[in-house]
C-alpha cells in the first residue's frame, strides 16, 4: 500500500511538472513576439553560450572522429571495403552522432549553467527585484537564453561535425595514406540533401529543449540554495531524456518524409 502511494505521488508530481512546463513554454512563445526586444542581451547570451562551449564541443568532435574511424576500419578491412570509410563516417557523423552527442554535451554544459544561474537569481530574490523595478524578468532572462541556445546549437553542431571529420581524416591519412582532397571528396559525394537538412533542423529543436528545460528548472527553483543544486541536476537529466525523445521523433518523421 505504501509503495502504491509512493508511485501515485510520483506520477502526480510528474504530470504536474509536465503541465507547468507546457505553460512555461506557451508563455515563452507569447513573450518572444512582444516588445521591447532584448537584442543586446540576446547577442551577449549568444556570444557567451557559443564561446563557453566551443572548446568542449571541438574536443568532443575530434575524439568522436578518431574513435569511430579506429573502431570501424578493422571491420571494413575484413570485407575489403575500406574505400567506403569516408562516406560511411561522414553520413554517420552528420546524420546522427554529431547532433546528438553535441546536444548532450551542451545539455551538461549550457543547460546546467542556465539552471544554476537562474536558480541562484531566484533564491537571492534578484528576479523579484527585477519585477518590482518594472523589468520583465521572463523576457530578459528566459526568452534571450532560450533563443540564444536555439540559434547557437546548430552552429556548434556544424563545427563539431567538421572537426570530427578532420579527426577521421587524420586516422585515414596515417593508416591508409589517404589525401585530404580525396577523403573530403568522398565524404561530400556520400552526403545527400536528406542527410544534412534534417540533421540541421533537429539541432534547432535540441537547442530549444536545452534552453527551455534549463530556464524552467532555474526560474522555478525553490528550497533555497539546496534547490539550486537540485534544479541543476534535474535540468541535465530531464534535458538528456527529452533530447533522445526528440531525436527519435525526428528520425521517424524524416524516414516517413523521404520514403514518400
Amino acid at each position: 500500500m505504501l509503495r502504491f502511494d509512493a508511485i501515485t505521488k510520483q506520477l502526480k508530481s510528474f504530470f504536474i511538472e509536465i503541465g507547468e512546463l507546457s505553460l512555461f513554454t506557451s508563455r515563452f512563445f507569447k513573450e518572444t513576439f512582444k516588445q521591447p526586444f532584448e537584442l543586446k542581451e540576446l547577442l551577449q547570451q549568444c556570444y557567451q553560450i557559443g564561446n563557453r562551449s566551443l572548446l568542449l564541443v571541438g574536443v568532443t568532435g575530434f575524439i568522436i572522429g578518431l574513435v569511430i574511424t579506429l573502431q570501424t576500419r578493422p571491420t571494413l578491412m575484413e570485407f575489403g571495403a575500406v574505400s567506403w570509410m569516408p562516406s560511411m563516417v561522414g553520413i554517420s557523423i552528420v546524420r546522427e552522432i554529431g547532433p546528438i552527442i553535441t546536444a548532450l554535451v551542451c545539455a551538461g554544459k549550457i543547460g546546467s549553467g542556465i539552471g544554476a544561474e537562474l536558480g541562484s537569481m531566484r533564491v537571492t530574490e534578484q528576479i523579484d527585484a527585477m519585477e518590482v523595478s518594472g523589468i520583465n524578468p521572463f523576457k530578459y532572462l528566459v526568452v534571450t537564453r532560450v533563443l540564444a541556445v536555439t540559434f547557437m546549437l546548430p552552429l556548434l553542431v556544424i563545427i563539431a561535425d567538421t572537426i570530427a571529420l578532420f579527426g577521421s581524416f587524420l586516422v585515414e591519412n596515417v593508416k591508409g595514406n589517404v589525401s585530404f582532397v580525396l577523403y573530403f571528396n568522398q565524404v561530400l559525394d556520400g552526403l545527400k540533401f536528406g542527410d544534412v537538412v534534417p540533421a540541421t533542423i533537429k539541432s534547432f529543436f535540441f537547442g530549444a529543449a536545452i534552453g527551455l528545460i534549463g530556464c524552467f528548472k532555474g526560474y522555478n527553483c525553490k528550497e533555497g540554495t539546496a534547490g539550486v543544486g537540485k534544479a541543476t541536476n534535474t535540468a541535465v537529466v530531464s534535458t538528456s531524456l527529452l533530447l533522445f525523445i526528440i531525436d527519435f521523433i525526428a528520425v521517424f518523421v524524416t524516414d516517413i518524409f523521404f520514403e514518400l
